[in-house]
């Protein structure tokens, strides 16, 4: 079960974590921050392969615990936007022209990487 949203902890030496309830950037857990899991606060990609939870799971997620989640990503985020020194108002409008482009950019970095 969730309990409630968590950072969670840092590994050191970067090992993928699959489920469970305790490192930041794993996969398939609850309550930190990770990717396929339920009830993080945020997504936080530690580059591994990611292990999704049944989309039954996420939604059995109790409000107050996904509330808490979104109060603690907003959070995050204008934390972040304040250490880069961009307003929300700059965010969405980077968003806008990066949503529009994030194809093309896609391809170009594949292109570039296989140049390497």
């Amino acid at each position: 079960d969730v309990s409630s949203p968590k950072h969670g902890k840092v590994d050191p030496d970067n090992m993928p974590h699959v489920g469970g309830n305790t490192w930041a950037g794993g996969t398939g857990g609850r309550d930190t921050a990770g990717l396929g899991g339920k009830g993080g606060p945020y997504r936080l990609d530690a580059g591994h392969r990611v292990y999704q939870v049944s989309q039954t799971e996420k939604d059995a997620v109790p409000e107050e615990v996904k509330r808490a989640a979104r109060e603690m990503g907003e959070k995050a985020f204008k934390r972040r936007l304040k250490e880069i020194q961009m307003s929300e108002y700059d965010a969405s409008t980077y968003e806008r022209f990066s949503g529009a482009v994030r194809r093309q950019v896609q391809s170009l970095r594949i292109i570039l990487d296989n140049l390497q």
